[in-house]
C-alpha cells in the first residue's frame, strides 16, 4: 500500500489533473471487436416473421402436422409395428414442392453415415460381451424399414431416403393453405439401450425375463419448415436432438394384455386396460393433492411379470398441440399418481416404476414431478398438458411432451445413497421440465441445443434450490463452471456452436448457458427485471419456434438493459472471467500544499479553470503530472479546510456533514477477456462490512482497468472482489488486498 498526503478540493467539485484530449477516430475493424458494441454484425435482420423486439411478427407462421398412428409391441421379438396417417397443413406462404420426413431409427443402422463419421481407437482392455458384439457377432439390424408410403387414394408415392431423412416427392406442389394426408407402413426392431447405446429402447430384467421398454423416435415423423431456414433437414448425427412441428395424435398402442402403459395425452378408453378397483383408484387419485395414490400396486406388479400372457390389449391416448410422442411399457409397472393445482386447472403427476425400483420411487418421483410443475409455471406459464409422467429407465434421462425416462435407483438390498437419490432428483426435475423446454416453447434442438438445455438447466437449478437451498446442484452456480472456463481454448467453443461440433457437450450446451442466466439473474439484472424479461419471452414463443435472436432481443426488450456485451462475450466467444485488484493507494486530508503542486491545473466545468480557494490533492511520487499546461499555485490559493467548513455550512448543515478520514483509490484490472461487474466487499478495521457492485459499462473506456474511490470514516482492513464467487472468475488469486496467499495443493 502506498500512503501519500492528501489535500481535498472544496467546494464540492472534482479534482482533475490536465490530461491531453483527442478526438477518438474509428481504426479498421475496432467497431467490430468493441465488447460494447451492438450485435447488428452477428444477429439476423428483424423481418415481418421476426421483429427486432424479439416478439413474433405478423407474418409469423408454423406448420401444424397431425397424425393418427396404429402401432404393435411384438414382445418376444422386441419388435415394433406401425402404420400412421398424416395430415400436413402448409401454413407457411411458399409452395411446397416436396415434404422432409425424419427417420431418426436410421442413425443406428450397421455402416451409417454416423458410425462412419466417428473416429476409433483400439482399447487393449475390453469386457468379453463388448469385445464380441463389437468385433465377433453379425451386425444387428436396426432402423426403419419402410413397407409403403401411399396417398389418400391409396396410391403410392414416390420417395427418396437419404440416411435418417426421407423426402415424398409431391406429384404436384402443396400451396400455401392446403393440406395433405398420406400413410406410411414401416416396423423396426427396438434395440437393448443398455447395451447399444440410444434415447429409446428397451431394458432387459435378466432375473425374471421381462422387458421394460421407454419407446420413442418410433414413427417417421415430419420435419419443420420455416422462415430461418426452410426446412430443418440436417441429418441426426446423433447429438442435435430434435425439431418438430406442433399437432394433434390420436395413437392406438397394442401391446401384451398383462402390460401397463403410459405415454403422451390423456387415456381414452382407461375402463377397457384397468379393472374396476384401479379405475376407482385413479379417481381417488384426480383428488389427492398431498401425496400419491397407488393404482397398480407393486403386488399386483409382482403377479403380472410372471404370466407372460399370449393376449393383447389395445392402449388409446389423444394428445392435442404436441410435437412429439413418447411410450413407456412393461408387466413389471407400478403405478401411481396425484394432483397438482396449477393455476385454475389440475393437473395429473404420474410415475411408473418396476419393483426394483422401490421404496426410493414410490416414495419420491412423482412428489417431485409435483414440485416440478409448480416451480417452471411460477417462472414462465401454467403448465398446459393434463399430466406429467415419470418412468423409471436405468440409465436414462430423456424428455417428450409429458412424459420422461429417468435414472436412479436403490441397489439390490433396497438402500439408495445419497448421490443416487439427488441425482435422480435433479435428472425427474431436468427431464420433467423439458416439457416445457423444448416441448411447448419450441427450439430447434438439432442446430441450438443450449436454447433447450441450458435454459432447461437454468430453470432445473431454480426449482432443485426451491426444493431444498442445500440441494448440490451440479448446474447453475458459477463457481461450478470455472474449471471449465478455464480449460484448454483448443477445447473450448462458443455457446454458439452447432450442436456436432461441441467436445464438451455437458459444459458447453448445459453448464455455462445456465450459469449465464444465472448470472443475468443474480448480478447484471436482478431476479425482478430478469424474471420478468424470461417470462416474457417464455409467453412470446410457447407453442412455437424461437432462434436464438428471438431470446436475446426479447430479454433486452422486456428489461430495457443492454445485454449485448454479455451475449457477444459468453455466448459468442469462448472469454472467461478474470478480475483483479491492481493497486490501492492510501490518502489523507493536510492543509499545507506540497511542492509537487504547483504545476496541477484545476478545471472547472467544461471550458475554463477554478482559480481557488482550494483544498488540493498532494501527489507523491507516484502521481501523474501532465506537463503541457503548467500554472503555478500561490500559497493564497490554498484554504484550511475546516476553515472552509465552518465559514460555508449552518450548523443544521454542520450536523448531517460527512467526515471521511480516510481515502482509498482502488485500481481493479482485467486480465480476463469476458466483460463482468465488479463486486467489492470492503472490510474495515472494526469487523465491519460495505458491499458494492459496479455494472459492467465501467469497463467501456478502457478494457483494462478502471478505478474508484472510497472516502470513508473509518480504515479498511481488507477488500475482496466476488467474495460470493457469483461471476465465475477464473482466478480468485488477483481478488483481495492485501494479497491473501493460497496454499497449493501439495500444502
Amino acid at each position: 500500500m502506498k500512503k501519500i498526503s492528501l489535500l481535498l478540493l472544496f467546494p464540492a467539485m472534482l479534482i482533475a489533473q490536465e490530461k491531453a484530449t483527442t478526438t477518438p477516430t474509428r481504426q479498421q475493424g475496432k467497431y467490430d471487436t468493441n465488447k460494447f458494441s451492438q450485435m447488428y454484425d452477428l444477429l439476423a435482420t428483424p423481418n415481418m416473421f421476426r421483429t427486432a423486439s424479439g416478439a413474433p411478427g405478423p407474418a409469423y407462421y408454423q406448420q401444424q402436422a397431425d397424425y393418427k398412428i396404429d402401432v404393435e409391441l411384438d414382445d418376444k421379438n422386441s419388435k415394433l409395428t406401425g402404420s400412421e396417417v398424416i395430415t400436413y397443413s402448409n401454413n407457411s406462404p411458399d409452395s411446397l414442392e416436396y415434404l422432409w420426413i425424419q427417420l431418426d431409427q436410421n442413425q443406428a443402422k450397421a455402416n451409417g453415415q454416423t458410425s462412419l463419421a466417428e473416429g476409433e481407437k483400439i482399447n487393449q482392455v475390453l469386457p468379453l460381451e463388448g469385445f464380441s458384439s463389437k468385433y465377433l457377432k453379425k451386425d444387428l439390424e436396426r432402423g426403419f424399414n419402410i413397407d409403403q408410403v401411399k396417398d389418400a387414394k391409396g396410391n403410392p408415392m414416390s420417395y427418396t431416403i437419404n440416411e435418417t431423412m426421407m423426402r415424398i416427392n409431391l406429384a404436384s406442389p402443396l400451396k400455401p393453405g392446403e393440406k395433405i394426408s398420406f400413410s406410411i407402413k414401416w416396423w423396426y426392431n427396438i434395440n437393448n439401450y443398455r447395451k447399444e447405446g440410444g434415447r429409446s429402447g428397451y431394458e432387459l430384467f435378466e432375473k425374471d425375463g421381462n422387458k421394460l421398454y421407454v419407446i420413442a423416435q418410433f414413427y417417421p415423423r415430419m420435419a419443420v419448415y420455416n422462415d430461418v431456414e426452410g426446412w430443418q433437414n440436417m441429418q441426426f448425427w446423433g447429438s442435435g436432438e430434435f425439431a418438430l412441428p406442433f399437432g394433434n395424435f390420436d395413437v392406438n398402442i397394442t401391446v401384451p394384455a398383462d402390460h401397463v402403459i403410459d405415454a403422451t395425452g390423456e387415456l381414452t378408453n382407461r375402463s377397457e386396460v384397468f379393472t374396476a378397483e384401479q379405475v376407482k383408484r385413479y379417481e381417488q387419485a384426480q383428488k389427492s393433492f398431498d401425496k400419491p395414490v397407488v393404482i397398480v400396486t407393486q403386488a399386483e406388479a409382482e403377479a403380472a411379470e410372471k404370466g407372460f400372457s399370449e393376449k393383447k390389449k389395445t392402449w388409446k391416448f389423444s394428445a392435442k398441440n404436441v410435437r412429439d410422442f413418447g411410450i413407456a411399457s412393461s408387466r413389471k409397472f407400478i403405478y401411481d399418481a396425484m394432483a397438482v393445482k396449477i393455476g385454475n386447472r389440475t393437473v395429473m403427476a404420474e410415475s411408473v416404476y418396476p419393483k426394483e425400483s422401490n421404496p426410493l420411487w414410490g416414495e419420491t418421483s412423482t412428489m417431485v414431478v409435483a414440485h416440478t410443475l409448480k416451480s417452471y409455471s411460477s417462472h414462465t406459464f401454467d403448465y398446459p398438458y393434463p399430466k406429467a409422467v415419470s418412468v423409471s429407465a436405468e440409465d436414462q434421462g430423456m424428455e417428450y411432451p409429458m412424459i420422461c425416462w429417468n435414472y436412479g435407483r436403490p441397489d439390490e438390498n433396497g438402500v439408495t445413497s445419497r448421490e443416487v437419490k439427488n441425482g435422480m432428483i435433479g435428472v425427474i426435475i431436468h427431464e420433467v421440465g423439458h416439457t416445457f423446454f423444448p416441448m411447448i416453447v419450441n427450439s430447434d434442438e438439432r442446430q441450438w441445443t443450449w436454447m433447450d438445455e441450458g435454459l432447461n438447466s437454468f430453470l432445473e437449478y431454480l426449482a432443485e434450490q426451491e426444493l431444498d437451498p442445500n440441494f448440490p446442484s451440479r448446474r447453475g452456480p458459477a463457481k461450478n463452471i470455472v474449471p471449465y472456463m478455464s480449460g484448454d481454448q483448443k477445447f473450448l467453443e462458443p455457446i454458439m456452436s452447432n450442436s456436432e461440433t461441441i467436445h464438451q457437450f455437458g459444459n458447453n450446451a448445459y453448464g455455462k448457458p445456465a450459469t449465464g442466466l444465472n448470472i443475468l439473474r443474480e448480478v447484471v439484472m436482478g431476479r425482478e427485471l430478469f424474471d420478468y424479461a424470461f417470462k416474457t419471452y417464455a409467453n412470446r414463443w410457447k407453442f412455437k419456434h424461437p432462434t436464438p435472436e428471438d431470446f436475446f432481443r426479447t430479454m433486452e426488450d422486456a428489461s430495457a438493459v443492454d445485454l449485448d456485451w454479455f451475449w457477444r462475450g459468453w455466448f459468442y466467444s469462448t472469454d472467461f472471467v478474470d478480475i483483479g485488484i491492481k493497486d490501492v493507494k492510501q490518502y489523507y486530508v493536510s492543509d499545507t500544499p506540497t511542492a509537487d503542486l504547483k504545476d496541477v491545473k484545476v478545471r472547472k466545468g467544461r471550458f475554463g479553470y477554478e482559480k481557488g480557494p482550494f483544498v488540493y490533492l498532494v501527489a507523491g511520487d507516484n502521481a501523474e503530472v501532465n506537463q503541457s499546461k503548467k500554472k503555478a499555485l500561490k500559497i493564497e490559493d490554498f484554504k484550511p479546510l475546516a476553515d472552509y467548513v465552518d465559514q460555508t455550512f449552518t450548523a443544521e448543515e454542520k450536523a448531517s456533514i460527512k467526515s471521511p478520514k480516510y481515502f482509498y483509490e482502488v485500481e481493479f484490472n482485467k486480465p480476463g477477456g469476458m466483460i463482468m461487474p465488479i463486486l467489492v466487499e470492503i472490510t474495515y478495521e472494526d469487523g465491519s462490512k460495505d458491499n458494492y457492485q459496479y455494472p459492467a459499462q465501467i469497463w467501456r473506456k478502457s478494457n483494462e482497468t478502471a478505478k474508484k474511490v472510497y472516502a470513508t470514516t473509518k480504515a479498511i482492513k481488507s477488500i475482496q472482489i466476488d467474495p460470493k464467487l457469483l461471476t465465475a472468475d477464473i482466478d480468485v488469486t488477483n481478488n483481495s488486498w492485501p494479497k491473501v496467499e493460497t496454499k497449493s495443493k501439495f500444502d
